[in-house]
């Protein structure tokens, strides 16, 4: 299985809605590993590694959700690294 790792940061209604926990439940369900935290800005940050497909639907989730909205997100390529999990920091 090919594995990548990204690095993201999601702008628009993303605190304060459960984004984060509802991320971590789903990245689990889909076997992914890394991590989520709120930014000062009103932003969250996630870096996560995997299936690319799993990642894309993931993504895909993340943007159906009733309660959240996302105007905006980047994305960055990174390194892959070992860890087991993924985690709200």
């Amino acid at each position: 299985m090919k594995k990548v790792r990204k690095h993201f940061y999601f702008y628009g209604n993303v605190q304060g809605v459960g984004f984060r926990s509802r991320a971590r439940w789903m990245a689990s369900g889909l076997g992914l590993t890394g991590w989520v935290k709120n930014e000062w800005d009103g932003s969250v940050e996630m870096e996560v590694q995997g299936d690319p497909a799993a990642i894309a639907a993931l993504l895909e989730r993340l943007n159906r959700m009733s309660y959240a909205w996302i105007d905006r997100m980047s994305c960055v390529d990174m390194e892959i690294i070992e860890e087991n999990g993924f985690y709200v920091r």
